[in-house]
């Protein structure tokens, strides 16, 4: 089926399929026929490649993925667009539609399950609810994947890709840097929605590292850090860090100094080396 992205075509294929809008599921569909494409092939969408899509929605993205790749395997949460998706990937059998919620899947067995032995990109166009959820689990799972391209509020997106340190950094920031090379590579205006979301999107891609950027003793206890770290965002770290750990200023102070990081900073202010290094110093408790 082609032209899914005209607004004309998608009331046509509701109606058929007695589908209404999910206001709940934070439902958008893509009406700008320019942007799937641009997704699928700046997430790598390529032959030799498969990709793993979240959320296809009625299969706009899909089919460029289809077109593109050897196999494609999209969770989509919502029973009702089932029908849909099976009228407007009826040309593609190399895409498969998977009933299900990505955070309860298991990710890892479906990809060896579906891809074995096979480069798998991830794709994924989310209600913006439950995006950073989403891509933390996608991250933290350490899945097979090279990459994670996927839509987002314009302000998550500059805030997730914020250089670090800067003052748009957050603890999201950190953890996504913990797991992949961000890259912010394009942004989505409201009007190419059908309705129109009440924010600008925009199109990030995650690369997945092979290992971490930096080297600490204990992983749980940097993440622990580094939330800690960003819980007042105006408080220096000597106040976020003694109330996160329950500890007397004194000792969070010795702990910083050997970690030779200022009382007095900020977490916007701290490098992962530098946020490495406070984690190793309460890690090892001296």
């Amino acid at each position: 089926m082609n032209d899914l992205s005209n607004p004309v075509k998608i009331r046509g294929l509701m109606s058929r399929h007695g589908f209404k809008l999910s206001k709940s599921l934070g439902q958008n569909f893509i009406t700008d026929p320019g942007i799937c494409p641009q997704i699928a092939e700046l997430g790598g969408a390529c032959k030799n490649v498969c990709a793993l899509e979240i959320g296809p929605g009625i299969g706009v993205l899909t089919a460029e993925l289809a077109k593109r790749c050897d196999k494609v395997a999209a969770i989509e949460l919502d029973k009702r667009l089932l029908p849909v998706l099976g009228e407007t990937l009826a040309e593609y059998d190399n895409a498969e539609i998977i009933r299900g919620d990505v955070l309860k899947t298991d990710l890892a067995a479906l990809i060896q399950e579906k891809f074995p032995g096979r480069r798998v990109i991830v794709c994924a166009n989310l209600p913006y609810y439950i995006t950073s959820p989403v891509i933390m689990r996608l991250l933290e799972s350490r899945l097979p994947v090279e990459s994670v391209t996927v839509m987002v509020q314009k302000e998550a997106a500059l805030r997730i890709c914020a250089p670090i340190p800067s003052r748009q950094m957050g603890a999201v920031t950190v953890a996504v840097r913990w797991y992949s090379e961000p890259e912010l590579l394009f942004e989505v205006p409201a009007s190419s929605f059908m309705p129109p979301p009440d924010v600008t999107s925009a199109v990030i891609r995650l690369d997945v590292r092979s290992e971490p950027p930096v080297t600490v003793t204990d992983e749980a206890m940097f993440f622990k850090v580094v939330k800690a770290a960003f819980s007042q965002r105006r408080k220096t770290l000597l106040n976020c860090l003694a109330a996160g750990f329950s500890l007397d200023k004194s000792k969070v102070s010795e702990l910083l100094s050997k970690a030779g990081v200022p009382a007095n900073a900020r977490a916007e202010q701290l490098t992962l080396e530098e946020f490495a290094a406070v984690a190793d110093r309460f890690a090892a408790g001296d």
